[in-house]
């Protein structure tokens, strides 16, 4: 019961990580497309995103991605495993 407890659990994330992948590209394409004017350098579109990223994850998690990290230093090796 516990291995297919387990199991479920890794089916469960790995449905989470595929559907964040997906909504990355639309999130992604669609800033493209609306957001990032043509005469911007590269530096300047990197922050298009940054600051675009970090609306959403205070919108939906109520900070951004690096008050995070600071807040979890211990889950670092979890998720970029």
């Amino acid at each position: 019961m516990k291995e297919e407890e387990i199991q479920n659990k890794s089916l469960e994330w790995n449905l989470q990580r595929t559907l964040s992948k997906i909504n990355y590209h639309i999130h992604t394409s669609a800033i493209s497309q609306n957001l990032v004017p043509k005469t911007l350098s590269k530096e300047q579109i990197n922050h298009v995103y940054a600051s675009e990223a970090d609306l959403l994850n205070v919108a939906l998690f109520g900070m951004t991605a690096k008050e995070w990290r600071e807040a979890n230093p211990d889950l670092k090796d979890i998720l970029y495993a």
